[in-house]
């Protein structure tokens, strides 16, 4: 009975859906930096942003002097990617199939771990580990995380279950490989399967988001030397997604429906949460959602704090879809 008087006391004082486009009324503090693309990062430097052309497609460069863009996997033919991010050497991490098959088989069960060198030459290196969703990139040393599931490996992984590693990158050799890989968390609840997120304090700790059935999600933290952990957004009724961290450790940038009291990862909006564990500190980022049929996802934090990349995204969509990169200068608000 709460719960039912929540929902329609938010529906009695909800703002109307606005018609037309968030871009048509950008504050000064947001800039469109291209008209195409998803999934942004930062480099190291925060000089430049790494992103895809679009899911299962290319990975592009944008220089933030020049804005001078240029294709990164344009000489691979059948590129099929899912993400593009930095490694702190300069190399970049490649996240997808080996070949495009369909839309399930190539994202959920065969995306995989690849390196591009910096200075572009050919073939990827391959990692040889499948992952589910994205990997966690660390900003201070050669270090990764990403989760598995039993589609990648139904051998090893009960159905259901999901589970949490942290490996190095080890370029001793010449070529890249993985090193010291550890699983750090399993989950053996099917209503918990996780995803790493975001290294933090000094990489002593993990963001990861643990996803609930009926769209829902949690922002959870993990300690990589006690394997305590933490939820950070205790709301079970609506979706809360980890995103980027901020530099310092103690907010993290999150996909959430809060503005839309709980219709889930379709109305995502970017909040800022406060890793202090009471789940009441949030603050709203965005407001694409304002605008019917649009929402903001994907947020990345440049490690000197000062600017946001995201995308603009629609909310027919699945997730990662984008359809431009913006910048959010915190300087301007």
């Amino acid at each position: 009975m709460e719960r039912m008087t929540e929902i329609l006391l938010w529906l009695l004082l909800a703002p109307a859906v606005k018609k037309g486009s968030p871009l048509e009324a950008l504050p000064p503090h947001l800039e469109q930096l291209t008209w195409f693309g998803e999934r942004a990062d930062f480099s190291p430097d925060n000089q430049k942003i790494a992103f895809l052309a679009k899911s299962f497609g290319d990975a592009f460069e944008i220089d933030l002097a020049t804005r001078r863009i240029r294709c990164l996997t344009c000489s691979i033919p059948g590129a099929a990617f899912l993400r593009v991010q930095y490694l702190v050497n300069g190399d970049y991490l490649i996240v997808g199939p080996e070949k495009f098959k369909d839309l399930r088989t190539s994202r959920t069960r065969e995306s995989e771990l690849w390196i591009l060198r910096q200075d572009g030459s050919l073939p990827l290196v391959r990692l040889n580990q499948r992952l589910s969703e994205g990997a966690t990139v660390s900003k201070k040393a050669l270090r990764l995380a990403w989760s598995n599931t039993e589609a990648q490996y139904p051998d090893e992984i009960p159905k259901g279950q999901s589970r949490l590693y942290v490996a190095d990158l080890d370029y001793s050799a010449g070529a890249p490989q993985l090193a010291n890989k550890r699983m750090s968390l399993e989950s053996q609840d099917p209503s918990c399967r996780m995803e790493a997120q975001d290294f933090y304090d000094n990489d002593t700790k993990l963001t990861y988001t643990c996803y609930r059935p009926g769209d829902k999600a949690e922002v959870m933290g993990l300690d990589l030397k006690t394997g305590r952990t933490t939820n950070f957004s205790l709301s079970p009724d609506t979706y809360n997604e980890a995103e980027g961290v901020f530099p310092g450790g103690q907010h993290t940038s999150v996909e959430a429906d809060r503005q839309g009291n709980g219709q889930g990862s379709h109305h995502v909006d970017i909040w800022k949460l406060k890793l202090d564990g009471t789940g009441k500190n949030f603050e709203r980022l965005t407001f694409f959602t304002d605008y019917e049929g649009y929402k903001a996802s994907n947020p990345v934090i440049s490690t000197d704090g000062n600017r946001m990349a995201f995308q603009l995204a629609m909310s027919k969509d699945e997730a990662g879809v984008g359809y431009g990169i913006f910048l959010y200068h915190f300087s301007r608000k």
